[in-house]
């Protein structure tokens, strides 16, 4: 097969680039690098510098894909609020011009969705834009009939985390605390509750819809399970924190029902955040 994967520097593209490479798929990655990091490159995997929100055609950097991962986006909630046509422009237009390229070549597209949808569109710049994305490739499916499905996320965590910068999520700025002996930074009153999600379950579902040609779902991929944000700083031996402010534009709770994944893909997640924190740790 075939994969051209959008965002392969990042995290979850690191790792999906890794096990497509050790199945024996031909991997080609488009990013800009900007939240993804050249040390992520893997042996095996074509790499090109390129902005998806820029270009439109993409056949010079590979023979027609079989699939296209799309997962480049410029992620979290809090920076959207600093730079909303950046946001707007790379995770909406820039998805607009991937499925354009799909369209006129009738390749499959699996989109990089996010359960933040479910807590209001219009909550935060980012949840928008991934909103916007989905439309659109809710339209392509339904006026040109493209082969595509949405895959949605649920707070993922896992190898190749961001450990430094604005685009850190909550498991590797906890993880950086603990190594560096420093108080723990709970948000808010830290009751609010997150479904963790590993990301290699996350891949497992995404290889399944290409395997088992699920097209034109919306498959919800979540642990089924959610912690209170003192719940998962109390699975780090002798841990102290602070309360500091809320993050505006954040929801209160995650919680996944991921029951046509389950059906339709035969997926169940494995991996536990308490268990593969107290491995790590």
């Amino acid at each position: 097969m075939r994969a051209l994967v959008t965002g392969g520097v990042g995290f979850i593209g690191t790792n999906l680039v890794k096990r497509l490479l050790d199945d024996g798929h031909k991997v080609v990655s488009l990013d800009n690098y900007s939240t993804g990091f050249k040390e992520n490159e893997q042996d095996g995997c074509h790499y090109f510098d390129v902005d998806i929100a820029k270009t439109k055609e993409y056949y010079y950097f590979m023979e027609k894909p079989d699939v296209i991962f799309h997962m480049a986006a410029l992620p979290r909630i809090k920076p959207s609020f600093e730079n909303p046509k950046d946001v707007v422009e790379v995770n909406a237009n820039g998805t607009l011009n991937i499925l354009e390229y799909a369209r006129k070549n009738d390749i499959t597209v699996i989109y990089a969705g996010s359960s933040s949808v479910h807590g209001g569109v219009y909550k935060n710049p980012y949840t928008f834009s991934k909103w916007q994305g989905e439309e659109l490739c809710n339209m392509y499916r339904k006026i040109y009939k493209l082969k595509v499905s949405i895959c949605r996320f649920y707070n993922v965590y896992g190898d190749h985390m961001p450990t430094a910068g604005e685009y850190r999520t909550a498991i590797p700025i906890f993880l950086e605390q603990y190594r560096n002996g420093d108080v723990f930074t709970i948000t808010s009153d830290g009751q609010q509750r997150r479904d963790f999600t590993h990301a290699d379950d996350i891949i497992d579902a995404m290889i399944k819809v290409v395997e088992l040609k699920q097209y034109g779902k919306t498959f919800e991929l979540g642990r089924g399970k959610n912690y209170s944000i003192k719940e998962v700083v109390n699975m780090f031996p002798n841990s102290k924190w602070k309360y500091v402010p809320e993050i505006f534009g954040e929801v209160r709770e995650t919680l996944c029902e991921s029951k046509l994944a389950r059906e339709l893909l035969n997926w169940k997640p494995k991996i536990n955040l308490d268990e593969w924190l107290g491995e790590l740790l």
